[in-house]
């Protein structure tokens, strides 16, 4: 099954100059990358991208660790994956959120770490089905940034700029 995956390389990967070891591991999957982008994560994609998290006692710590704060890396690498199993694929090179948990080989497993204060360093974030996949993506991407048309999508004007946006 043909599927895309968000993937970011989050601010500790960066700031370990860790990105192409991510990148060389992920080619192992032979999926494509279809969208990349670097982005300053403002505070509203933050709290939209970790909205189911928003009850938890680390909320706060999760939105300062992605916008870069903690790491004074205030940057994120956003790519799409897109093929064949692409969720199930790249997940299972991500490893298990909780570095100490993750498989040793694992790019979470290798690279992850948790913080004195509790905080998981993991490096990656990665879809965890096709419905949050389709849900980030959206989020962190216009239609226009991605070589593939994957979701509907309509051309709008806004302020006398005509843009492809998600219907």
């Amino acid at each position: 099954m043909i599927q895309q995956t968000l993937v970011l390389i989050k601010p500790d990967g960066l700031k370990k100059s860790l990105t192409g070891n991510i990148l060389t591991r992920l080619s192992e999957t032979k999926l494509e990358i279809v969208a990349a982008k670097i982005i300053r994560v403002s505070r509203e994609l933050a709290i939209q991208h970790y909205w189911h998290m928003e009850e938890r006692p680390f909320f706060e710590e999760l939105i300062k660790y992605i916008q870069g704060e903690l790491h004074g890396r205030k940057k994120v690498l956003a790519m799409v994956y897109h093929g064949e199993n692409a969720i199930e694929k790249v997940r299972t090179l991500a490893g298990a959120t909780n570095p100490e948990e993750a498989d040793s080989v694992s790019i979470r497993g290798s690279f992850g770490r948790i913080t004195t204060k509790g905080l998981y360093e993991n490096a990656i974030h990665c879809s965890d089905n096709e419905k949050n996949a389709e849900r980030e993506i959206k989020l962190w991407f216009f239609p226009d940034e991605i070589i593939v048309d994957m979701y509907n999508s309509e051309i709008k004007e806004i302020d006398n700029f005509k843009k492809k946006v998600w219907k």
